[in-house]
């Protein structure tokens, strides 16, 4: 080849997209040497990491997971170069919400489960708990749905896999994988409770001492130990002697202040992982308040900050603003945080503003009329401890107060015959009963 032909073809390369040249990588694969298939991976993956969703999915098909199967049984690809570059690809798929399909439907799929299940059915001292463990956590990643012999096997590797210390960056990444991997079981009540109560929490505390994790390993720690206090009897001391209204606070308002809110929706192809970090935390959050009732000291200052990221938020980035409104409503809902600190928070304020809007959409409507309702609901509520009532009457006469300031009746009133409209559109129920809306003294 000429010089000039060559010049050529590197120009043609550079000015291939990442799938193009995700592709052409792969396909040089089976003519490498182990070493070789390596170094080609870790470029790979460098290019799975920067991909868009489209360019993503148009990748990783059934038909590309169909040949790494047949290259495994050529013995052109080796295991521990495939798991290499799948649990990347997981990984990404996962952290990026892009669910893809291409692995479920795959000969792959069926190769990994009967391996998993045959690996875990040799003796201990034959068993390859490292495969075995690196296996779990790439089905886990790429695929939904599992028999119950595999889940058991997974809840098995659980321990192994993601509860460790190291502070090499390799092995943060691998954590980071193991962790995001087993976020995928769906349901964690088959895992012991003593390791939620033990492990984790020494975990979390030699972090919190050392700062040995990563940002999304730490998040992804909390949403184990949360999940697993669900399955068992919520025991909201241990978060409060972990001092987790503070460590989210701490997080969420670092992660705040590195993304970019002056981006334009039309302009995020791809989400930055600050962003995907935030809803991250966001979503975690939602599902504590939905399913616990456990009160949390200085919750407050979390909901303050919520609140801010919602301000910042709410003209540019739809996916994190409305994860803040559920949140919101939910924090309406839940008994155990008190409603003099979600007043406190601004929420009220803000939500009372926006609906003297002239333009607003139903879901915009919807959402807002739900948290009145519920905030409302919890007002009217009698308490038995009588410190807990004079604290609710209190609550009730400022926010009545503020309520009547704003002419808040007016604006319930003028929109009740929108009540079963937006109920049919938005699918969210609305009372129409107007008097539920309204705090009375």
């Amino acid at each position: 080849m000429s010089v000039r032909d060559n010049e050529k073809s590197e120009e043609r390369v550079q000015m291939m997209n990442k799938a193009e040249k995700f592709s052409k990588l792969y396909s040089e694969l089976e003519y490498c040497t182990s070493a070789e298939q390596k170094q080609k991976i870790e470029v790979m993956n460098a290019l799975t990491d920067e991909m868009s969703k489209r360019e993503f999915r148009s990748v990783f098909t059934e038909e590309i997971f169909n040949k790494i199967k047949k290259m495994i049984e050529e013995k052109k690809f080796p295991t521990e170069n495939v798991v290499l570059l799948l649990k990347h690809v997981g990984y990404c798929n996962v952290l990026n919400e892009f669910m893809i399909d291409g692995f479920d439907y795959s000969s792959l799929s069926e190769r990994f489960e009967k391996m998993i299940v045959e690996e875990n059915l040799k003796k201990k001292e034959e068993k390859n708990e490292t495969l075995i463990r690196d296996l779990c956590e790439c089905c886990l990643l790429l695929k939904d749905g599992f028999s119950s012999e595999l889940i058991s096997i997974f809840k098995s590797c659980y321990p192994k896999a993601a509860l460790r210390k190291e502070e090499s960056e390799e092995e943060q990444k691998e954590v980071e994988m193991a962790l995001l991997a087993f976020c995928c079981i769906d349901g964690y009540c088959g895992i012991d409770k003593k390791l939620y109560l033990k492990e984790i929490r020494e975990i979390i505390q030699y972090h919190q001492e050392h700062n040995n994790m990563t940002q999304l390993s730490y998040q992804l720690i909390w949403y184990h130990l949360i999940r697993g206090l669900v399955c068992h009897d919520f025991d909201g001391k241990i978060l409060n002697e972990l001092h987790f209204a503070g460590e989210a606070k701490r997080e969420i308002e670092e992660l705040k202040r590195n993304v970019d809110w002056k981006r334009k929706e039309d302009e995020r192809e791809k989400k930055t992982e600050e962003e995907l970090l935030l809803e991250r935390w966001l979503d975690m959050l939602c599902e504590f308040l939905d399913l616990c009732e456990s009160r949390i000291e200085g919750f407050v200052g979390v909901l303050e900050s919520i609140f801010q990221i919602f301000r910042a938020a709410k003209v540019n980035n739809r996916d994190i603003s409305e994860l803040c409104i559920y949140l919101f409503k939910a924090v309406a809902e839940n008994r155990a945080v008190k409603i003099d600190d979600l007043l406190k928070s601004g929420v009220a304020d803000e939500f009372m503003e926006k609906l003297q809007q002239s333009t607003l959409d139903n879901k915009i409507t919807s959402d807002r009329f739900q948290f009145f309702e519920s905030l409302s609901t919890r007002l009217k509520e009698e308490k038995k401890d009588k410190m807990e009532e004079v604290e609710r009457k209190a609550a009730k006469r400022k926010a009545f107060e503020k309520m009547e300031e704003e002419g808040y009746e007016d604006i319930i009133i003028s929109f009740h015959g929108m009540f079963d409209f937006l109920y049919r559109k938005c699918n969210s129920y609305l009372s129409s009963n107007i008097f539920n809306y309204f705090v009375f003294i």
